[in-house]
């Protein structure tokens, strides 16, 4: 059973664009693998067929969990969305108060998130504490050597 994970249009279509591709192209070749190690003689002593068996194993097991994850995929109307609270797809501006950084995230699924583009999972530990904040709220997220807290300044789309 997958759980409900959302995401937006254009993630939705990478990850359909993925699965075609490991259908498409990645499954083909790995059963060519295995046809051409099973050509190289007994089965029972051929590290070729056994590592493409594994590699084919692997990959239908990446394409079973994505097949379960775009199951329970929705995607999300901007439209619609509260922006008085810290929820997926809001960018939100908080302010470390330790060292008084300033820094904006926006919140997506963990299938989007990307730090170098600022996307930070809501699964992530700043993630989880930023969800249903509002503006002038702190979060306190909790980290290996303590918590830390973060003033929630600004909440956008």
């Amino acid at each position: 059973m997958s759980k409900a994970s959302y995401y937006t249009p254009e993630g939705l279509k990478k990850l359909r664009d993925e699965l075609k591709r490991l259908k498409d192209i990645e499954r083909p070749k790995a059963s060519q693998a295995i046809a051409e190690a099973r050509d190289k003689g007994d089965l029972s002593e051929n590290a070729e067929y056994d590592a493409a068996k594994e590699a084919q194993g692997m990959l239908e097991m990446k394409i079973a969990k994505l097949e379960d994850t775009l199951a329970g995929a929705r995607v999300i109307d901007e439209s619609q969305m509260d922006t008085s609270k810290a929820l997926v797809l809001s960018t939100v501006k908080i302010k470390n108060q330790n060292n008084g950084m300033e820094m904006t995230y926006t919140l997506v699924a963990d299938g989007e998130a990307d730090l170098a583009s600022n996307k930070l999972s809501v699964n992530s530990p700043i993630g989880k504490g930023l969800l249903g904040k509002s503006v002038g709220e702190v979060a306190e997220v909790q980290v290996p050597n303590g918590i830390i807290k973060f003033d929630v300044l600004e909440i956008s789309r």
